[in-house]
């Protein structure tokens, strides 16, 4: 089974999940726009089962989704790195943000499932081809 890895931009906090992503998915709410201050996240949905943090201890801010239920985002108290989201809607999934992969792992193997929140995708973007397009979440 394989393992990836990944952690913050200074390295305080490292992480691993094995197994390939159940899913992997770009968010453009504006939430994660906010976020991470850039158009969308990129996400390998992983079972929490097979996701654990290997060093370092992560910061964590709640934030509530239009399910109006918790959203809690994982950071790196010190460099202020995105690491992952757990989602209250999916008590089994944790969503890795796939900036901080490591071995060039960001793209996802070029390969994104499904865009949530495109209505509120940034004008000057475009689908991604063969991907689920979805207005919200679900």
């Amino acid at each position: 089974m394989t393992t990836t890895t990944g952690s913050c931009m200074c390295g305080a906090v490292k992480y691993e999940f094995t197994g390939e992503p159940k899913v992997t998915a770009l968010c453009h709410c504006t939430d994660c726009q906010k976020w991470t201050g850039g158009a969308f996240t990129s996400n390998a949905v992983v079972p929490r089962t097979s996701f654990r943090v290997t060093s370092g201890k992560p910061s964590s801010w709640d934030g509530v989704g239009d399910s109006g239920k918790i959203n809690k985002h994982f950071f790196c108290p010190t460099c202020g790195s995105s690491l992952y989201t757990e989602l209250e809607v999916m008590p089994d999934m944790t969503c890795v943000k796939a900036g901080g992969l490591d071995g060039n792992k960001a793209g996802l193997g070029n390969k994104i499932d499904v865009e949530f929140y495109t209505k509120d995708r940034v004008e000057y973007l475009k689908d991604v081809p063969e991907a689920k397009q979805e207005p919200a979440f679900g």
